[in-house]
């Protein structure tokens, strides 16, 4: 990752944070894009410029505002002169459950998992291609096995997969395209599970405990700096979740 720079989206705080802190260790330069959490965001920045100068900018947009996604690629190339790799990282997660579904739910959920990272990457692919680079989206392991009562959300996760399938085959052979589904790795910051829930999730793990968000970082890295003909992939980091569902 050395020289290399990183549009992160989402990655102020919780699994967004572990994996800017990972990719800059490795040498990456990071543009740290934020909605809301701005004070985490500059807390974040100024760590690892003070480990590196000038190797952190923010941006903050609102990802659900499309006509704006094309200045994250802009200014993340007019700041660094380049940009080498995407990660689709920021996510909204609640319940939705039939009956009481609205617009607004799906507007929010498929806007923030899936419309962003859909047009967040239609906007970098011509820079991307310029440096033969990367994306990688984080999914979920619900894409493929719903999770009850979150509709929008697993139909969200479960387009992610395909848009990474998809543009992984229509942005060959410059830019690989491929995707991280982590498991129980951090839980919501809302109480949305209990203490009986989250342990009845951990007992239905094969490994029977929970990742880390550095769990993730590390597949992350994995695919953008170390994987040179995967494309088009999932890799499941959920201690093994995805073969007991």
């Amino acid at each position: 990752m050395e020289g290399r720079i990183v549009l992160i989206t989402g990655g102020a705080k919780r699994v967004g944070a572990h994996i800017c802190r990972r990719l800059h260790k490795a040498g990456a330069s990071i543009m740290l894009h934020f909605r809301a959490s701005a004070g985490e965001a500059r807390l974040l920045q100024a760590e690892l410029n003070h480990l590196r100068a000038n190797s952190v900018a923010l941006i903050q947009a609102d990802l659900l505002d499309v006509g704006k996604l094309p200045s994250l690629v802009d200014q993340t190339v007019q700041t660094f002169g380049k940009l080498d790799a995407l990660v689709n990282n920021a996510s909204t997660f609640y319940p939705t459950m039939i009956g009481d579904i609205d617009v607004e739910d799906w507007n929010d959920l498929i806007g923030t998992n899936l419309q962003a990272p859909l047009f967040l990457s239609q906007a970098a692919a011509p820079a991307l291609k310029k440096t033969q680079g990367s994306i990688v989206n984080i999914t979920d392991i619900h894409a493929d096995r719903p999770l009850k009562s979150y509709v929008v959300y697993s139909v969200a996760k479960a387009g992610l997969v395909g848009l990474t399938r998809s543009l992984a085959r229509e942005l060959a052979p410059d830019v690989r395209v491929n995707a991280v589904a982590p498991g129980p790795i951090l839980w919501p910051d809302e109480e949305v599970f209990d203490e009986l829930a989250r342990q009845r999730i951990i007992s239905h793990t094969p490994l029977r405990r929970e990742g880390t968000p550095d769990d993730i970082a590390k597949a992350v890295h994995f695919l953008l700096a170390e994987a040179p003909y995967v494309t088009g992939e999932t890799i499941n980091v959920d201690g093994g979740r995805h073969v007991a569902l």
